[in-house]
């Protein structure tokens, strides 16, 4: 159903040559590849990266950046994402918390009050506490605040998710147009489906296609699960973070495809959007070579489609403002 990939193949065999690459190969593939995408259109479509990170880093707020992750233990600001993102076509971004702290919600926000670069933010909120709505009031104040995450894949307490205080601080979102990020593993999918049921008026974004076995190989039972959240109309999905779920040093795109390929048929090109999780992601590859990937992923599908998984996704989903006229979003109501 897909391409095979011959662009990606010259990308990775420039980088792992012994020779020195020059940017010219890279370069020229990739404009090969935004040529093919654009099939011959003139309209614009302004690519919005729907996850990535910025941080200042702290070896204790950031402890879950292990030794396989050691060059991210390092600060990474706008200025490093806006070099990152030079050679790939993404003009908006949505910069998504990496620290469950109100304080790096606060900076995250402060930084896109001065970025045009940054359209949104996912932010964190103690949505257990009592005094939640207070908090989600302080912060929403901020119009580029789109929803709230919190690192369920980290919580070792079996159904944290279906707490009644944790259900009590994710009803509270839609009073603030907010929608909720899900960071879950493969084997939380089941009790996500249960968690989704019970707000059929929130909008959820699934992070990382729920982080499947891709190091194994294994596509069961994460394909069945992920097939019955993506029944919830109201449950949206990044294609992001995969190369981080497969072998850091050996993984191949072929590996890939099969999740890439049953998360497209579970959702649907208008319920999927991109992400590039950098820096994460390099950890096991560039920011133009996941780009890369993906454009080559969707290149078969039609325009509408490729717009809906670059652009139109992310401006639903988030409800994202000044980018290309997408919807604005007031204060609570």
């Amino acid at each position: 159903m897909f391409p095979v990939f011959p662009l990606i193949d010259s990308i990775q065999e420039a980088k792992r040559s012994d020779d020195s690459p020059g940017a010219e190969p890279g370069a020229a593939a990739r404009k090969a590849l935004f040529e093919l995408l654009s099939n011959g259109s003139n309209q614009h479509v302004t690519r919005i990266d729907s996850h990535h990170h910025l941080w200042i880093y702290d070896p204790v707020e950031y402890s879950w950046i292990d030794d396989g992750m050691s060059a991210l233990r390092r600060d990474f600001l706008v200025e490093d994402l806006e070099a990152a993102i030079q050679e790939t076509g993404i003009e908006a971004v949505v910069t998504v918390q990496a620290h469950q702290s109100l304080d790096e919600t606060e900076w995250l926000l402060g930084l896109a009050s001065r970025s045009d670069l940054i359209v949104g933010v996912v932010g964190w909120a103690p949505l257990i506490a009592p005094d939640v709505e207070s908090k989600l009031e302080r912060i929403g104040e901020n119009a580029k605040l789109k929803a709230v995450r919190h690192i369920l894949q980290g919580e070792t307490e079996p159904g944290f998710m279906l707490r009644e205080d944790f259900q009590r601080g994710l009803g509270l979102l839609p009073e603030f147009d907010l929608a909720y990020d899900i960071l879950i593993l493969e084997s939380q999918l089941s009790e996500a489906v249960r968690l989704v049921d019970r707000h059929p008026n929130l909008r959820f974004i699934l992070d990382h296609i729920a982080k499947p076995r891709i190091r194994t190989n294994e596509l069961e039972p994460w394909r069945t699960r992920i097939f019955e959240l993506a029944r919830r109309p109201n449950v949206y999905c990044k294609l992001s973070g995969l190369v981080t779920e497969a072998d850091y040093d050996d993984w191949s795109r072929h590996q890939l495809l099969p999740y890439l390929d049953s998360t497209l048929e579970a959702f649907g090109p208008s319920r999927l959007m991109f992400g590039s999780d950098w820096p994460v992601c390099l950890a096991a590859c560039g920011y133009e070579e996941w780009v890369g990937i993906v454009e080559e992923f969707v290149g078969s599908l039609s325009a509408d489609e490729r717009s809906r998984i670059w652009h139109g996704t992310a401006v639903e989903a988030y409800e994202l403002q000044s980018v290309d006229g997408g919807p604005s979003r007031e204060g609570p109501k």
